[in-house]
């Protein structure tokens, strides 16, 4: 990360916040509505300024990082119009430990629910190939 850290208290002040979803000493996540309330005064207010408002202080979050997730988001905003964190489905690295009934459970959930997705895709696909496909005349359908 960098030289940065949070100390305890401010660790504390943090976690008490309803926009920080975790904090350590070294980093910060903040929630799905936060980043959303930022893009949305994006272009109304200045991003210190919106920090300011919603309980995170310059002083401890820091100009650096306030600049850092203000161009992530836009970036993350502008390719996917979506703010959701994608880290955890996507880590590089496969579970070693075992996972617990609950994990399981929500894994299974979760690619069921992709699949579901991916099926209505198809099925729209299929819709609409079937709506643009040129109609045969009535002679050519008879000649086989």
């Amino acid at each position: 990360m960098g030289k940065n850290y949070f100390t305890n208290e401010q660790v504390e002040f943090l976690r008490k916040n309803k926009y920080v979803k975790h904090v350590s000493n070294k980093g910060i996540t903040y929630s799905l509505e936060f980043k959303e309330l930022f893009i949305k005064e994006y272009g109304l207010k200045n991003p210190a300024k919106i920090f300011e408002d919603a309980g995170l202080p310059i002083s401890i979050v820091g100009q650096q990082r306030i600049n850092n997730c203000s161009k992530r988001w836009r970036k993350q905003y502008n390719e996917r119009s979506s703010l959701e964190d994608t880290r955890k489905g996507n880590s590089g690295r496969p579970i070693t430990r075992n996972l617990t009934l609950e994990e399981i459970i929500d894994k299974q959930k979760l690619q069921i629910e992709t699949l579901k997705q991916e099926v209505e895709f198809l099925r729209q696909i299929r819709r609409l190939e079937r709506r643009y496909q040129p109609k045969q005349s009535p002679s050519k359908k008879n000649t086989k």
